[in-house]
């Protein structure tokens, strides 16, 4: 039988912020290793040229990232054990919250062209 998809039933605004969080710990300059392979993220982005902001070599688009300001999806996220947070200042993605599949990725990390 094949593994289901959102097993933890998660809904989308917090499927997008964990995608997020995700794509935020694979950058050194503002993620460090936490132990027992959890990474924390020390740093929130923020929506520098209104309707989106630069993440790397992508483009997020703000209302895909509102969850990051949000205390709601942070608190379903912790609860479910795929993150500790210091809301809005920090999170530390479990190894759960790292080896989640959301399915949302491709959704929304776009390519940057500027």
């Amino acid at each position: 039988m094949a593994a289901k998809k959102n097993p933890l039933n998660l809904n989308p605004l917090q499927l997008k912020t964990l995608t997020l969080f995700q794509a935020l710990a694979e950058f050194e300059e503002i993620a460090r290793p936490a132990g027992d392979g959890e990474v924390e993220v020390l740093e929130m982005p923020f929506t520098a040229h209104g309707n989106h902001f630069h993440l790397g070599p992508w483009l997020v688009y703000a209302q895909d990232a509102t969850g990051l300001r949000n205390p709601a999806p942070w608190a379903v996220l912790e609860r479910k054990g795929l993150i500790r947070g210091n809301f809005p200042i920090s999170v530390v993605l479990t190894r759960a919250g790292l080896e989640y599949e959301t399915g949302m990725r491709r959704q929304i990390l776009q390519g940057s062209d500027h």
